[in-house]
Order: structure tokens, then sequence, then C-alpha cells
């Protein structure tokens, strides 16, 4: 709750100014009024009959006591008016005193001061004002902070984006250049040079292509496609697509889910993506592991989907990190395992786009990485406060 307006000095002697003058001018009033009704009673013998004619049928107590002379009547009225006159005057200056200190704020923050709020309590229609306005400036704190954050992002983005593009354009150029001024001995060192820049290409275009699709699924009005499938089904598929890559890293697919079939509705191409960067994160990070197990359950309205391994667990200040651009668990910045940094964000922005939610979780004995998505396309879930606070 705010503080009351303080008025200073010069504020208290104008609201006094304003109490005496508007004391004196009714008085004034009063007595001009007083003296023309008294000559206009003297004048008429009709109006005094009038006036002596109320008194008497006008009476009260046992006494039959009449009222007071019209002169009392009047002095009385006048008075009570007088007083409803004075305080509406001064409650109105007093507002306009408000109203200037609340001006006096809203100027200082105007002038940069975006950190100040106006603290002033009223009981008014000016405390609706008041609060509209400390509204509006944290409104537009929040807007400037974002924009702030999206810029920083945005040079982020390029800044991540230069150094992994220069690093495989780099060995391109390096080997071409090789192969131009023909700084080669033999035909298979040649071909090492050639193949290596080409190597080198296809990790550029990995990169654009991520990039790409990253960028086209952050947008919020990037179409959809909905269809209804079956979940499990299509976690069945998935398994079996990676199957031969999973006997090489002696990798076995475990898929369950209840109930059977599971019927939902999204854009399966776009969830494809997110599951194939899933299975292949796992493979290719899930250093030590037996399993990968695909498990989708329907809970109420919304369906939990779970990729999950027995390998290596993930460091706990690594997990909110995850879903980051270009992050990566090992902490470097090359790119061995092939990864660009961009599928788990990919992931996440499909995820959020059918209005679902996605989170890790890792301990010694599983990584999880748990989807939560709408039976139906419209509705948008909201994590639970345990995951936020994760």
């Amino acid at each position: 709750m705010g503080e009351k307006v303080r008025l200073t000095g010069k504020e208290k002697s104008e609201l006094w100014f304003e109490g005496v003058v508007t004391v004196v001018l009714l008085l004034m009033l009063n007595f001009a009024l007083f003296v023309l009704l008294k000559e206009l009673v003297d004048l008429s013998q009709q109006l005094q009959d009038s006036i002596w004619s109320v008194k008497n049928v006008l009476t009260f107590g046992q006494d039959k006591q009449h009222l007071w002379s019209w002169r009392s009547v009047f002095m009385v009225a006048m008075a009570v008016l007088d007083v409803i006159v004075v305080y509406w005057r001064l409650i109105h200056r007093y507002r306009q005193i408000q109203m200037r200190h609340v001006i006096r704020e809203l100027h200082y923050i105007a002038d940069g001061h975006l950190d100040h709020r106006i603290q002033f309590s009223v009981n008014t229609d000016l405390q609706k004002v008041i609060n509209s306005i400390n509204a509006l400036v944290d409104s537009t704190v929040n807007s400037m902070e974002e924009e702030r954050r999206i810029e920083s992002s945005k040079d982020e983005l390029i800044t991540n984006v230069s150094h992994d593009i220069r690093t495989p354009l780099t060995s391109i150029i390096g080997y071409l250049g090789l192969i131009e001024d023909k700084q080669y001995k033999s035909d298979e060192e040649l071909v090492k040079y050639t193949h290596t820049a080409y190597l080198k290409a296809k990790q550029m275009k990995v990169l654009v292509e991520d990039l790409f699709e990253y960028t086209k699924v952050r947008q919020t009005t990037t179409p959809l496609n909905p269809v209804k499938f079956d979940m499990l089904a299509m976690l069945e598929q998935l398994a079996a697509s990676f199957e031969l890559e999973g006997q090489k890293h002696h990798l076995r697919f475990v898929v369950s889910g209840r109930p059977n079939p599971l019927m939902m509705e999204a854009d399966t191409e776009k969830l494809g993506r997110v599951f194939n960067n899933l299975i292949a994160n796992a493979l290719k990070y899930g250093k030590g592991a037996h399993h990968i197990f695909l498990t989708a359950e329907a809970v109420g309205s919304e369906v939990v989907i779970k990729v999950q391994n027995d390998g290596e667990q993930i460091p706990n200040d690594s997990l909110s990190k995850l879903f980051d651009r270009f992050y990566r668990v090992e902490g470097s910045r090359n790119q061995e395992t092939g990864g660009t940094g961009l599928g788990l964000a990919i992931a996440q922005s499909i995820v959020t786009l059918h209005g679902g939610y996605i989170y890790a979780d890792s301990t010694p004995e599983l990584t999880s990485f748990v989807i939560h998505l709408p039976r139906t396309l419209g509705q948008t879930l909201k994590p639970d406060q345990k995951i936020k606070n994760e």
C-alpha cells in the first residue's frame, strides 16, 4: 500500500487560502441574499402572510411552539450550504494537488528513471490512473528487457554460427588450397585431401540445415499439419529404423506404453524430428548404455513420452543447459561426434509448437528425456512447479 500524498508548506498555504477566500465569498453572497430577501418580504404583505401561515401550521411540542423566524431558518440553511461548498472546494483543490504530484512523478519516470514507481495511495479514480501508469511502466521495462535479451540472443547465435562454420570452412579452404597448388605427393594423398574437404562440406551442410530448421520452428506462426495416429506404433517404427545403428553400439530398443493403441493428434513429421534427435543423442552420448527405452502413457488429456537410456549420467549442472542452442555436454566446440548443438533446441521448439513441454532428468541408473504433449492440438500444457524449479 502506498503512502498518502505529503503536502508541502506552500501547498498547505494554498489550501488554507482557498478555504478563506471561499468562506469570504460565501459570506458576502449570504449577506447579499439576506438583504434582498428581507427587502422582498418587507415589501410584500402577501409573502408575510404566507410565512405566518406556514409558521402556524408547523408547530412542535406540547406547547405548540412555532418554528424560528424565517431569518433563523435562512441562516441555518445557508450555513449548511456554505459548509458543503467549502468542503467541496477544498477536496477539489486537494485532488488537483494530488494530480500535480502524480504528473511530477510521471515526468520523473519519463526522464529515464524506469526503476521508479508512483507509490501514492488515494481514494479516488486517480488511484486507477496511478495503478495503470505503474503497470504500463512495468510492461515497458519488461519489453525493453525482452528486446535486450533477444538482441543478445541474436548476437550469441551469430557468434556461434560463425564459429561453427568457420572451423570446417577453414579446413575446406586449406585442403582445396593444397590441391589447387598441387601440393600432394600421390593420387592417394589427393583423394585423402578431397575426401576430407568433402566431409567438412557435409558438416557445414548439416549445420546450415539444422540452423534453418531451428529458425523455422522457433516462429510461433509455423504451420502444423495435424493427423490422428497411434503413438506406440510410431515408437515401434522409430525403434525399427534405428535397430542397425543400435546394434553397432550394442544397444537394444525396448518399446512399451498404454493404452494400446494410444491415439493422439499431432504433426507426425515434426514429432519424428524430435524423436530422431533424442534417439540420435542417446546413441552418440549414452556411453556405456545397453538399452534405449521408448515409453508412452496417456495421463488424462495429455500423453507423456519418455526416451531413456541406461548409460552414463549427465552432470546436474548441465541438465538445465541441454536445450540451449549450441550447448554440448562435453563442453568443447569440436564436432567429432557430428553434433551441431541445435538438435535439442529444435526438439524443444517443436514440442512447444504442439502446446507441450520437454525436460531432462538423469540418475546413475537412467537418463530420461520426458515429453508432455496434449492428446488434441489446441491445448497448452503448463510444466509442474517441481519441473520449473529443477
